[in-house]
């Protein structure tokens, strides 16, 4: 699977970093805090700066299983399951971008760590970037993968189960026989040379993580906060400007079926400095088509890049100045419009 690189600052190998691959792979221990009354569960392994796995929706942390082990033979890696998620309590509470940010920030807290580099999928990027644009003092580097917020276009499987009635729906699927006609349908995507296709042994994964009530009523409640039958309802976008002088890394399957390649490079050419790496071939889970490559991919730009050292003056001198003219009038009518649309949804 090919890679492309675009942005700037292309990746400079650091000498030695592949010593990193003859190093025994730390032990990856799950481990839990009750934070706020609740149980929050999480995956943590090895030493040094601090990396923080944000899953997507539906998802846990064990989706990051392949990739974890390696970072950690330079990185303290922590994988959490987000509230509603995984081994993680799931409560009727605020499932929202904003309120997962603050949960990652109190974890974050309870183990004693002040800043990180985040790496969020999907969901998780929204919230990622929902992190630092609450915390960017807290903010080391953010990495990007497939993830959302940067248009309005999702997955109509998505956008159908967010309509009414879609719990009742995932509850059938504990119905006899219903497993058997999910693994048929999925038999036949992966027989489509589509991105669906590309996905569905994610995709059985995330159904099955859906066991009982409380679990399906916590991805309702997720999805609904971010998504409805028009498409996503929230965006980064129009305060993507704000990364200046954070470095941060775009990753990206060129066939995703869930959120799309353009979603991609609108993101790029609204981040200031960022670098966007387009892994061919691959759908919406590019870490786990290619794990390998994934983890020299972000090992590469986090050993190329120093951590950024925001100031309470320079957050405060970026909100006055707003966004840079180069991006609020780009030269694409398209996305000039993309971006007028996307500031009419807000993160907050």
């Amino acid at each position: 699977m090919a890679v492309s690189s675009i942005g700037d600052g292309r990746r400079q190998r650091q000498p030695g970093r592949r010593g990193a691959a003859n190093r025994p792979r730390p032990t990856v221990r799950i481990e839990s805090q009750v934070i706020h009354g609740y149980r929050r569960v999480y995956r943590i392994a090895g030493a040094g700066p601090p990396v923080l796995l944000i899953h997507g929706i539906g998802d846990s942390s064990a989706t990051w299983r392949t990739v974890l082990p390696q970072l950690a033979r330079r990185h303290l890696v922590i994988a959490p399951d987000l509230l509603g998620h995984g081994a993680s309590a799931k409560p009727r509470a605020d499932y929202s971008t904003a309120a997962y940010a603050n949960g990652m920030r109190d974890l974050l807290g309870v183990l004693g760590i002040d800043r990180v580099t985040l790496v969020g999928h999907s969901l998780g990027g929204g919230v990622a970037m929902q992190f630092a644009y609450q915390f960017p003092e807290r903010t080391e580097r953010m990495v990007l993968v497939s993830s959302g917020g940067a248009g309005r276009h999702v997955s109509p499987l998505l956008r159908t189960a967010s309509l009414p009635g879609a719990q009742a729906a995932l509850a059938a699927l504990r119905l006899p026989g219903a497993r058997s006609a999910v693994n048929a349908a999925i038999w036949l995507l992966e027989r489509f040379d589509t991105g669906l296709g590309l996905d569905a042994p994610d995709l059985r994964r995330v159904v099955e993580a859906l066991p009982d009530a409380t679990a399906r009523a916590a991805f309702i409640r997720t999805l609904r906060s971010v998504v409805d039958w028009r498409g996503q309802v929230v965006t980064m976008l129009d305060r993507c400007y704000l990364v200046r002088g954070m470095p941060t890394l775009l990753i990206w399957g060129d066939r995703d079926s869930v959120l799309p390649i353009g979603h991609a490079y609108q993101a790029y050419a609204a981040m200031p400095g960022s670098r966007l790496e387009v892994f061919e071939g691959a759908g919406h889970f590019p870490f786990r088509s290619d794990p390998n490559r994934f983890v020299d991919v972000l090992e590469d730009f986090l050993a190329s890049t120093q951590p950024s050292e925001w100031g309470v003056e320079q957050w405060r001198e970026l909100l006055r100045a707003g966004r840079p003219a180069a991006v609020q009038h780009t030269e694409s009518p398209r996305f000039a419009e993309t971006l007028r649309a996307a500031s009419e949804r807000s993160a907050t």
